[in-house]
């Protein structure tokens, strides 16, 4: 395993790689898991649980990739950049947050599992919702694939469309509810994905935060105002330019 400061940026470069590599198999399992929400596909579903153990196995490769790369600069005392040090820890946590969001597809699909037989119909605020989701997950795969501050700047602001989509199919679930029209367990199971798809855009958003601080320095946090920069922390460019 190479220690020369080429072998560390080739290194470096590697785990940059299969991060957005691993967002790729991300989004296909949460893609595939909304799919067989609306298909009611439970072969599918199954097949879906499945992949996850790919997903594990390449998050606990990732992190060992992580540590042994800066166990062996502390090692060597090789001088990494302080870009270079926050891009390795910037991949193992965007890494852990990938880990998560794939057992939230993981999630779903074992709910589509258990559904009782019979048609249940999903209002369309559901599928924009669901779309929005996996959009949100293209971009931020975009923004650490490219080191995007700016679109993942997009991303902060896309997680409160999503919930906008939560409150709007629930509001008209609770219509259906008192009209006779929609079933209080089929109201639940809205519910269910709903909260899941929130909580994926909220991870979606640990990991703008993460490529912002990587690519910046800027430390964004959630206010009750909105998304804001940290004071002492600076939107420009780090020491250590070299990729």
């Amino acid at each position: 395993m190479s220690t020369t400061p080429e072998g560390f940026q080739r290194r470096i470069n590697q785990l940059r790689s299969d991060i957005v590599e691993q967002n790729r198999r991300v989004q296909t399992l949460i893609e595939r898991s909304f799919e067989a929400v609306f298909t009611r596909d439970t072969p599918e579903a199954r097949r879906i649980i499945e992949l996850d153990d790919v997903i594990d196995r390449v998050d606990v490769q990732i992190e060992q990739a992580a540590v042994e790369l800066l166990c062996d600069a502390t090692r060597e005392h090789a001088a990494l950049s302080d870009r270079h040090v926050r891009t390795v820890l910037t991949v193992v946590k965007v890494n852990n947050e990938l880990e998560r969001i794939a057992d939230l597809g993981v999630t779903i699909s074992e709910v589509v599992v258990g559904l009782p037989a019979g048609d249940l119909p999903l209002p369309d605020v559901f599928r924009v919702m669901t779309n929005s989701v996996v959009g949100i997950l293209r971009d931020i795969g975009a923004s650490v694939d490219r080191g995007d501050p700016s679109l993942a700047r997009l991303v902060l602001k896309a997680d409160e469309t999503v919930e906008a989509f939560k409150k709007a199919m629930l509001a008209e679930a609770q219509s259906q509810i008192a009209a006779g029209t929609m079933t209080l367990a089929h109201a639940m199971f809205l519910c269910d994905i709903a909260n899941q798809c929130v909580v994926i855009a909220d991870h979606c958003t640990n990991i703008a935060e993460q490529v912002i601080y990587s690519t910046t320095g800027t430390i964004v946090r959630h206010m009750e105002t909105g998304w804001v920069d940290l004071p002492g922390t600076a939107d420009a460019p780090p020491s250590g330019d070299s990729d």
